[in-house]
This record gives C-alpha cells, structure tokens and sequence, in this order.
C-alpha cells in the first residue's frame, strides 16, 4: 500500500514564498525516486503557513528521499526561513481518485 506524509510547517513572516520555491524546486526528480504525489499548499486563513502532502510507493522510498543530498540542500536552505512549528501526520492510502 502507498505510503502517504502530510504536514505543515509555519514560515516566518515574509518568507512564506521564499520557503514554497524551496519545496518545489526539486520536483521533477521525485517520480524516479518513487513518488506519485507532491503537492505543496498554502494557508487560505494564515499567511504564514505552508501544507505538503506526499504519496510515496512505500516508507521506505520516503525515508530514502530526505538522505538525496539536493533535498538535504532545500532543507537546510528552508529552516532558517521556519519557525519551527510543524505538524506531521503519516497515512495509508485506502482509496480514492488520482494516483
């Protein structure tokens, strides 16, 4: 079953932008990593916070993703631009339309 992330990190003010050009920098190269889904939202009522939401074939394709150093690099590029707030919520995928 697909391995499903789905989390929220605060920026601090102003930097809510810089911090969504991060994450999606390195986009195109998830695919082959073995992610079907990554979708990076914002906060329609706090202008501050950022949602990511990830489908990943397992766990284990997660885990072995935030080890690529250019995901190493956007990390430690984003989290000076953090407060660190975060929350985290790991899902099983049991249905539903997409991939």
């Amino acid at each position: 079953m697909p391995y499903t992330y789905m989390g929220s990190m605060k920026a601090r003010p102003g930097h809510r932008d810089d911090v969504v050009a991060i994450l999606l920098s390195g986009i195109h190269s998830l695919p082959a990593e073995g992610c079907s889904s990554y979708v990076v939202s914002v906060s329609d009522t706090d202008e501050d916070t950022i949602w990511v939401f990830e489908i990943w074939q397992t766990k284990g394709h997660h885990d072995a993703s935030l080890q690529l150093p250019e995901v190493k690099e956007a990390m430690s590029k984003a989290m000076p631009m953090l407060t660190g707030e975060f929350t985290s919520q790991e899902l099983t995928v049991v249905g539903g339309l997409g991939r």
